[in-house]
């Protein structure tokens, strides 16, 4: 399938917990370490050459005894650090450790020093994880990555890297800087949002000859092409301009305007019949030079258009004119995405909270799509809480204003009021510069526009919105220096390219 990445499921430890129990008389843990085993074989840059193993003390560490036995049994010369006791281990991370000691293997207390490593194991933690590691143990993942970083070698690690929290991207105390993550059963939510995706390295998944989803409910899904491949409809040839839609897209108040150009020239390179902007701010101009095809409009006339999709908030500002304007188009039977100055309009005015949730009582579509300090401000919260489980915080907005949500960010979750969610996982640091909000704003009102369904409209218009800037850094675009202009023609370039190849 050439239409981008496919959805993934994912699990929170909760679930995991349950297929483990479902699967207990199978050999998970065998299979674990022979997987992992395996990927470090192919990840040694020298055949024979010196493996460090880190092990603690649960599980994590079982799964590290059987990979260290069968990187002995290839020839690897392996050091193996123990940190916990034989005598507390789990039943099945004991009979582990056994089998390794009786097979000729050997344990250590420490770091043996000196040694250059081909390849270092991270063993220590899984995604069991309940308090920071710190102490002994925090000494061990500093060593870890300060030796990986000194001898250029890969650092793999089991499951989850020791000091992430699998379910939120959150770190606990001194964590893993993995090259590789191999993860066991399915992938987890935290491995791609927040902090996952700059500890885990390159992620690999090791079903262990089960298959999760029909043992247990997915928590959540990655988002992927073919959750919206239906709508990825090519043209026919007996259309007109009239036929895909008017999206409309209000702000652009004074020194502002630029937002608004964004989200518009977003718009109709997504494919928008018409896109019509209606500026705040009356001293505009009175065309887009550089994409004159946009209808400026006072916002008064572009409420009078036939429009069939609108977006408020991009330069929108916060002043009287503002606030009457959302709440008009509130007010109006369309589907509505509400972005930067009109969710902080919202946040603060409980009349206009209300009006939003009573828009799902009317079976009509409101997007929100908030950067983290927006979406505190929505919850009455703050960044660090929001930041410390994204999807929770996604969730509640969602369910609060009974609306669709991404929430922004490395990782954006998007959330339903129905509790569904998903994590996308296309982007890179390139967005992560002024301007790339309104970009989405635009490329989600010209799919609404168009007749998309609400859901699959957000997840795709995110999808490409990051794989937009991910093919302009293969490119040699960035992703130092990539601004959001650069993204528009990406985007148009990636959506065609899906069309082309998805059915």
């Amino acid at each position: 399938m050439k239409t981008g990445t496919r959805s993934q499921a994912l699990y929170c430890a909760a679930d995991l917990r349950s297929i483990e129990r479902t699967a207990a008389e199978q050999p998970l843990m065998e299979r674990a370490g022979l997987a992992a085993a395996e990927l470090a074989t192919s990840l040694c840059r020298l055949q024979g050459g010196a493996l460090l193993i880190l092990a603690g003390p649960g599980n994590n560490g079982g799964d590290a005894f059987v990979a260290a036995r069968h990187l002995r049994d290839r020839r690897f010369a392996v050091s193996l650090v123990f940190a916990g006791e034989p005598s507390r281990l789990p039943k099945d991370a004991a009979a582990a450790c056994k089998r390794y000691l009786d097979e000729g293997g050997s344990v250590l207390d420490s770091i043996p020093s000196g040694q250059r490593w081909a390849l270092i194991i991270d063993g220590l933690f899984g995604i069991g994880l309940q308090r920071p590691v710190s102490g002994h143990y925090g000494e061990l993942v500093l060593a870890a990555n300060a030796l990986a970083a000194r001898d250029r070698c890969p650092l793999l690690a089991l499951d989850c890297p020791s000091g992430l929290d699998a379910d939120t991207g959150k770190l606990c105390g001194t964590t893993i800087h993995a090259s590789h993550t191999i993860t066991f059963l399915a992938a987890k939510p935290g491995m791609h949002t927040a902090d996952g995706p700059d500890h885990c390295g390159l992620i690999s998944v090791a079903p262990l000859d089960l298959d999760a989803e029909r043992l247990a409910k997915p928590t959540a899904r990655t988002v992927g092409s073919d959750l919206f491949v239906d709508w990825l409809r090519p043209r026919a040839r007996n259309s007109h301009k009239g036929s895909h839609g008017s999206a409309g897209i209000v702000g652009g108040a004074s020194s502002m305007v630029g937002a608004l150009f964004l989200a518009g020239r977003a718009a109709l390179h997504l494919g928008s019949g018409r896109v019509y902007l209606g500026l705040l701010d009356r001293q505009a101009p009175a065309i887009d030079p550089v994409q004159p095809e946009l209808m400026l409009r006072q916002p008064e006339a572009l409420f009078a258009a036939a429009l069939t999709a609108l977006a408020c908030g991009p330069g929108m500002g916060a002043g009287e004119e503002a606030a009457a304007l959302l709440t008009r188009a509130i007010a109006l039977d369309l589907p509505l995405v509400l972005d930067a100055d009109a969710l902080n309009l919202l946040a603060r005015e409980s009349r206009l909270q209300q009006a939003v949730a009573a828009r799902h009582d009317r079976q009509v579509a409101t997007l929100l799509t908030p950067h983290p300090s927006e979406a505190a401000r929505l919850l009455a919260s703050d960044t660090a809480l929001v930041q410390a489980d994204r999807a929770g915080a996604a969730r509640e907005m969602a369910a609060r204003y009974r609306a669709l949500v991404v929430l922004k960010g490395c990782g954006s979750v998007i959330a339903t009021p129905d509790g569904r969610w998903f994590v996308n996982t296309t982007g890179n640091p390139g967005l992560a510069s002024a301007g790339t909000g309104d970009v989405l704003s635009g490329l989600i009102v010209a799919l609404l526009a168009q007749g998309w369904p609400a859901l699959e409209a957000l997840l795709a218009a995110v999808h490409v919105h990051g794989a937009a800037a991910d093919q302009r850094v293969a490119d040699g675009c960035g992703p130092i220096g990539l601004t959001a202009g650069e993204i528009i023609d990406s985007a148009r370039a990636c959506f065609n390219r899906w069309v082309a190849y998805g059915r």
